[in-house]
């Protein structure tokens, strides 16, 4: 039973009640869920009552929440944990999103779930397209990796292969849309961050999922930044559970990129709004988002938890995944070894301290990178 109350527009305040609803009708601002939080139970139990419509479901979230000790003990903190979203059904973190996306869609009389994106997101928008009955167009850069562009065709989703970058999908997408006849067979639903009030609200029970296992609330967040929903999801989480009394404390949320793409993390030191990155080029292709959606929710995200941003390179991230499955066991993504390089230069700096109880997003499935980390271990003679 969901308390939503509506969907306030973050550009000019408009105020928009219907559930079908995707941009501001006014300004064509993104819009975000507003609840009745005097009258909402505790998300922990049903994270239903802080969400905006029921999940297309199969299975998304309840992801493992794994205490990695020989980590923490060489990181030198109270304990660090690593949040699993491999495990939800296509492999990565998007999936919770986009199961409102398309229970949303549905709602709308919507027949096809559009998005430009760099991977994960057209496997996923597929993937629930199909189990909601719904078609699926994915425009998706030609460096997209190999399982995700196959994962596409196999839920049945439409895919045009841009050649380039995540830039040059996304501008195919938008003149696709934009070209689209009035009286076209098909109804779009936009499937990306920020196109509607879903995907990026869709994310916020990671960090529910993360306070119920821990039974209260981290010191430390990290996540791995491509658009910027994860983030300013979770802290909006975190100021939700906070304002209903179900913890007394709120973490602080770092935003970790690669250096060679890092408009985030950029904007986070200077102070300034996020600028589109001029020249991007990482390995980490999920997180290569030089101009993110949610680019500015996140940043005042991390300055309003009192967070950072920090940016690593290439090596380091790869190494980090390496690490991680070598000292506890897990497959996780190239994202996540920038998160966790980001928590090792984190710790260096200053910024987590040694009693510290650190939590990094693994965004993906770690099968999804096996080519680029053991690359990288050969390159080194392992």
């Amino acid at each position: 039973m969901t308390n939503l109350e509506g969907f306030r527009c973050a550009d000019c305040g408009t105020t928009v009640t219907d559930e079908g609803a995707t941009t501001c009708p006014d300004c064509g601002g993104a819009l975000d869920a507003t609840y009745d939080l005097d009258d909402a139970g505790d998300p922990l139990d049903d994270p239903g009552e802080l969400l905006p419509v029921a999940p297309t479901g199969m299975g998304e979230g309840e992801t493992p929440l794994v205490e990695a000790e020989r980590l923490a003990e060489e990181l030198d903190v109270g304990a660090l944990y690593l949040k699993d979203e491999g495990h939800n059904p296509t492999g990565s973190v998007v999936d919770r999103g986009m199961s409102l996306v398309a229970a949303a869609a549905d709602r709308a009389g919507a027949d096809t779930l559009a998005l430009a994106t760099t991977g994960n997101g057209g496997q996923s928008a597929a993937a629930y397209a199909a189990r909601a009955g719904l078609l699926s167009r994915a425009f998706v850069p030609s460096r997209a990796n190999f399982i995700n562009k196959a994962m596409i065709n196999v839920h049945g989703g439409d895919m045009r292969v841009v050649e380039g970058r995540y830039g040059d999908a996304r501008e195919t997408y938008e003149t696709e849309r934009e070209e689209m006849p009035a009286a076209d067979e098909e109804t779009w639903f936009p499937a990306g961050t920020l196109e509607s009030p879903y995907r990026h609200e869709g994310f916020k029970p990671v960090y529910y999922e993360t306070v119920a296992a821990l039974a209260a609330a981290p010191d430390a967040v990290v996540v791995p930044v491509a658009h910027g929903g994860v983030v300013a999801a979770v802290w909006k989480a975190a100021r939700e559970l906070e304002r209903l009394g179900v913890v007394d404390a709120k973490p602080r949320v770092y935003a970790a990129q690669s250096d060679g793409c890092a408009p985030v993390v950029e904007a986070v030191e200077s102070g300034d709004d996020p600028e589109p990155w001029e020249v991007p080029d990482t390995v980490v292709g999920t997180l290569e988002i030089p101009e993110p959606a949610a680019g500015l929710p996140a940043v005042e995200a991390v300055r309003a938890s009192g967070g950072a941003g920090v940016a690593v390179d290439d090596e380091d991230a790869l190494d980090s995944a390496a690490t991680v499955a070598q000292h506890a066991g897990l497959e996780v993504s190239v994202a996540c070894g920038v998160g966790v390089a980001g928590a090792w230069q984190l710790r260096d700096d200053g910024d987590l301290a040694a009693d510290d109880a650190v939590v990094v997003l693994n965004t993906g499935a770690g099968n999804k990178d096996a080519d680029i980390v053991r690359s990288r271990l050969m390159s080194k003679g392992i």
